[in-house]
């Protein structure tokens, strides 16, 4: 299997500095990190069922997770300050293009009638996001060990605030768009 990185150094790298005329080898775009986060819902106040979550997430990345707190309280959704709100993983390096790689190649195909994923989850800075319905698409994931199926956000951050060049980046290294706009 070619791995992400040395797609992204022998060829990824080459066409983007031609399709957007960039001379500066340093101004070529690329994957900065990779965020993975699960906001925890009705589970909060569940201690064990949180830390399930986290475990699930800490296999899925391949690096431990951390849980999130409420900065203040908010009483129309019910929040304390100081309170768990959710789970979430930053993944650079290594892992990341790991992580990217597994997502691309073996998690997304087993999404059932996976028609692609969504055009429009640029954020106007460069870097996507999209959302998976379940954890359990990913191999690591063994289904008696979880206690409640749960969604997840991954956020793909880059070095460019052009969404056209982040686009082409992840069209280049292999993200399956859906067809359309």
């Amino acid at each position: 299997m070619y791995q992400l990185k040395e797609l992204y150094l022998d060829e990824v790298k080459g066409k983007l500095s031609k399709e957007f005329d960039i001379k500066n080898p340093m101004l070529v775009p690329k994957i900065e990190k990779i965020i993975i986060s699960v906001g925890a819902g009705e589970y909060s106040k569940e201690a064990k069922i949180m830390q399930n979550i986290a475990d699930t997430i800490s296999l899925i990345a391949g690096q431990k997770a951390i849980m999130t707190y409420a900065r203040k309280s908010v009483a129309g959704f019910k929040m304390r300050e100081g309170a768990l709100m959710g789970v979430k993983v930053t993944l650079r390096g290594k892992r990341m293009y790991n992580f990217l790689e597994k997502l691309i190649v073996i998690a997304l195909p087993r999404v059932k009638d996976f028609r692609g994923i969504p055009r429009n989850g640029f954020d106007g800075n460069g870097n996507y996001n999209f959302g998976l319905k379940e954890q359990l698409v990913f191999p690591e994931v063994v289904y008696d060990d979880i206690m409640v199926t749960h969604g997840m956000n991954i956020t793909i951050v880059t070095s460019t605030n052009n969404d056209k060049e982040a686009f082409k980046l992840l069209e280049f290294l292999g993200m399956p768009f859906g067809k359309g706009r």
